[in-house]
């Protein structure tokens, strides 16, 4: 059994960027046991003061585009060049048996795992919509309070899972292929309109001319978009992870972001937004939750939803059954 720490133990040791007991702290935050939970939430109490310094970025991309393969390059990058400490929260699809990742992303990121200046993290993502992880945002501001100043934040790149993390990041990096189609890529028109910047992956050899003409097409589809409140207007950049190229540019054009936003008071803003956004999730999150443990809704539920199943039902009328069931 392992050793129970104390709400601050848990501070002391994510604010001396001990690492065991980050990874630890997290877990906490995964557990859905009321005790964990009750445990989480002082945790999360001592570290608010200390978080929120970071950079966080979204990074979604097409499958096949290579996320992890840039990441990686663009994380040595950061770490080599800029001498930043960097976080990747990686959303992995959850194993239906075991509710646990099943794509270990520390074997697919090597040499950035390897550097004492990362941190990869892949989460379980649970039953949450879009696949992201239930506690991704905890693990932000546990991150932050633990010293990194770059945040990455991953998406499986399914649908509904890029809002998610757009809701939890500064800024949000859309990777793309060059030569094929926006239908073949299922890139929605929501998900380029929420992309702070485009990168066009793989660069390089003799995918270089089609990189630089889809570059040329991709810029022109932005300028169709209206400015939004933010007065940012969306870089298109071309990198190889393969090269190492084109990294610069990416992180020139998120700092260029911040500078912006910073100035005319957006990214505070969208901050609070995102705070309130939070709240109602985990009010929603949180009351369903106490409507199925309820011990009446429970004694009920197998008669209700199986006259729900065979029409004799109608969805909404049971649902108002089993509320009344409530005190």
């Amino acid at each position: 059994m392992p050793k129970r720490f104390s709400p601050d133990e848990y501070a002391a040791g994510v604010l001396s960027g001990n690492r065991v007991l980050l990874s630890r702290a997290i877990t906490l935050m995964e557990s859905t046991l009321p005790s964990d939970q009750t445990l989480a939430h002082e945790v999360m109490e001592k570290m608010l003061p200390h978080a929120g310094k970071s950079v966080r970025v979204g990074i979604t991309g097409v499958p096949g585009v290579g996320k992890s393969t840039f990441i990686e390059a663009f994380g040595n990058y950061l770490l080599e060049e800029h001498g930043k400490n960097l976080a990747v929260l990686a959303i992995d699809p959850t194993s239906q048996r075991t509710g646990g990742s099943i794509l270990g992303d520390k074997t697919r990121m090597e040499t950035l795992s390897a550097n004492p200046k990362a941190y990869i993290r892949p989460s379980p993502a649970g039953k949450t919509l879009g696949g992201v992880a239930r506690s991704t945002r905890e693990s932000i501001l546990l991150c932050e309070a633990a010293g990194f100043d770059v945040i990455f934040v991953e998406t499986v790149g399914v649908g509904q899972s890029e809002t998610a993390v757009h809701e939890m990041v500064d800024f949000f990096l859309l990777l793309m292929l060059a030569g094929a189609g926006d239908e073949l890529q299922g890139i929605k028109k929501g998900i380029m309109e929420m992309a702070d910047a485009i990168a066009i992956t793989k660069a390089d050899g003799p995918n270089l001319p089609a990189a630089t003409s889809a570059q040329a097409e991709y810029k022109g589809a932005l300028h169709l978009f209206p400015l939004g409140a933010s007065k940012w207007s969306p870089r298109v950049t071309v990198c190889s992870a393969f090269e190492k190229s084109g990294l610069a540019p990416i992180w020139d054009s998120v700092m260029e972001y911040v500078q912006l936003t910073q100035g005319n008071g957006y990214f505070q803003q969208r901050r609070q937004e995102q705070n309130l956004h939070w709240l109602r999730h985990s009010i929603r999150q949180q009351l369903e939750e106490r409507f199925y443990q309820h011990p009446a809704v429970k004694a009920q539920w197998e008669d209700v939803s199986g006259q729900v199943t065979q029409g004799q039902k109608s969805p909404f009328a049971a649902a108002a059954e089993l509320f009344r069931l409530l005190p």
